[in-house]
């Protein structure tokens, strides 16, 4: 797949300083594409800039895309520095795992926040500078959770769902804008997420061949150019 269309556009990636996050990082480096990188982490968020900032310009927002004002701060710096936004990875996730019942309710609340509310947010925030553009992509991290239900993961399932059916309808009514809209929904991929607690990953996920976070940001890729 050519990485020219890349070239000197600005990408802004949500949860950018590990597994699929920072795969996409390294992917649009490779193009020359300018990155704004956000995530909660700074040592981590500073280490994937540093490796990168050889290759292309950087930017790093520490923020926590749960809380809409940080949002807000976050579009505003990238504008500021790069005076524009091409395309927009929502790939912050969170996962609470167990069965809905044993969760604290502020745990089922963050994840709506981080995995619903902010994606749809964000996509509100930028959608403005890509139709100014003329052309542009809006890519979600999804999950095979949001296509089938998910004992164990009832919080976690229903909001990529929920993800899923924005990028669907967001998708048509951008249809002849010149904006592409479009969601990666993979099943295990091989990173922190679930390797860091893998003795409660529910039993099912391991019935669908894991992925690599290379893989997942080669199709975010094709999905954006």
């Amino acid at each position: 797949m050519s990485l020219t269309p890349f070239k000197d556009k600005t990408i802004l990636i949500t949860g950018a300083s590990a597994g699929v996050g920072a795969a996409c990082a390294r992917h649009f480096a490779r193009a020359g594409a300018n990155l704004a990188l956000v995530a909660r982490g700074e040592p981590a968020l500073q280490a994937i800039a540093q490796e990168l900032r050889e290759q292309t310009q950087v930017i790093t927002i520490a923020a926590d895309v749960a809380d809409m004002p940080s949002c807000d701060q976050i579009v505003t710096q990238v504008i500021n520095h790069f005076g524009s936004i091409h395309i927009l990875v929502n790939n912050a996730g969170l996962h609470h795992r167990g069965e809905f019942s044993t969760l604290k309710p502020i745990q089922v609340a963050n994840m709506v926040d981080v995995n619903l509310r902010a994606p749809l947010y964000l996509s509100a925030l930028v959608l403005p500078y890509l139709k100014a553009a003329g052309h542009g992509a809006i890519v979600m991290v999804g999950s095979l959770a949001g296509r089938a239900p998910l004992q164990g993961a009832a919080s976690y399932a229903s909001t990529k769902a929920g993800l899923r059916a924005f990028t669907y309808s967001l998708a048509d009514e951008l249809r002849d804008s010149g904006v592409a809209v479009g969601v990666v929904s993979p099943g295990p991929i091989n990173t922190g997420f679930i390797m860091d607690s893998i003795d409660e990953v529910e039993d099912i996920v391991y019935s669908q061949p894991m992925s690599t976070a290379e893989a997942v940001a080669e199709n975010i890729a094709k999905i954006a150019q």
